[in-house]
């Protein structure tokens, strides 16, 4: 793996950020709640609060930065509610740094598995029940599948897969 920074976002961010999201829902569209042509439509103070969920209690924003100052990916996490548990969100790999041989996606999930274990005992997600890349990695960083489903956002007709992992050494809050 080269050199890859791992850290929180920032609302300073927000420019970075924004990139990174448009190119996330350019590239997989399936793997999130809202289309591209919305978020081209949102403005700073938006997106600043976006960059900002990496420092606010209750939730976490991870970005991926190579060597050469490119944002590379990124991954967030928030505790919807104390049932639910930590529950990650907005996971996304540039297509030029996938593969387990890149690193960038275990990296991530590895600070959101941390972040999480302060959170609680488990971590949940739901992905798009035809995104097999993405489902093939979640299980084989040992997420299972629940048996639970529940519409996709954008198309009801399609469903989202939840996946739970239990965290190692997690303490509840």
């Amino acid at each position: 793996m080269d050199e890859l920074t791992i850290r929180t976002t920032t609302e300073d961010d927000w420019r970075q950020v924004r990139a990174l999201r448009l190119a996330m829902l350019e590239d997989t569209p399936i793997a999130y709640g809202e289309h591209r042509a919305d978020a081209e439509r949102y403005d700073e103070d938006e997106w600043r609060s976006r960059g900002r969920r990496g420092q606010d209690p209750g939730s976490t924003s991870f970005v991926a930065i190579d060597a050469a100052g490119e944002w590379v990916g990124m991954m967030n996490g928030y505790v919807p509610d104390a049932a639910t548990g930590p529950l990650l969100v907005g996971v996304y790999v540039a297509p030029g740094h996938r593969g387990r041989g890149a690193g960038v996606a275990d990296a991530l999930l590895d600070a959101v598995e941390r972040w999480a274990a302060g959170h609680g005992t488990t971590l949940r997600l739901h992905v798009h029940e035809d995104n097999a890349r993405a489902l093939a990695f979640y299980e084989r960083r040992g997420f299972v599948r629940t048996g639970q489903t529940e519409p996709y956002a954008l198309d009801p007709t399609r469903s989202e897969i939840e996946m739970v992992e239990q965290l190692d050494g997690a303490t509840p809050a």
